[in-house]
Order: C-alpha cells, then structure tokens, then sequence
C-alpha cells in the first residue's frame, strides 16, 4: 500500500499544473523509479526529500514566468 504522502505529493504535482515526468526530471531522477516509488514499489525517504524539492523550485519557477 502507498504511503500517505505519495498521494499527496501527486495531487500537489496536478494541482500545481505540472506532470509526474517533468517533477522527475526537475529531481534528476528517471521517470520509472519515480513511478515504483509513488506507487510503493520502492521505499526512499531520499527520493521523497528530491521530489518535493523538484516540485518547490517548479512552482518557484513558474511564478517567476508568471
């Protein structure tokens, strides 16, 4: 079973606009870990720390476009 957060590190990433692969590359982390992870194949704190990061400087980005 996914960890609570994973749902809500994926509603955050649609409620922000942007899509699971850009917050991964953002992260510098491929595409399908960060399937497994989000989907509690694969346990990483380390990985859970990057993508919230990601997701931080994406939305950072986008305000300053904005």
């Amino acid at each position: 079973m996914p960890a609570q957060w994973t749902g809500q590190l994926i509603g955050e990433i649609h409620n922000a606009g942007f899509t699971i692969k850009q917050v991964a590359v953002e992260a510098g982390l491929n595409d399908k870990y960060v399937s497994q992870v989000l989907n509690a194949d694969t346990e990483s704190p380390k990985a859970k720390q990057k993508l919230r990061a990601a997701l931080a400087r994406l939305r950072e980005k986008g305000k300053e476009t904005t």
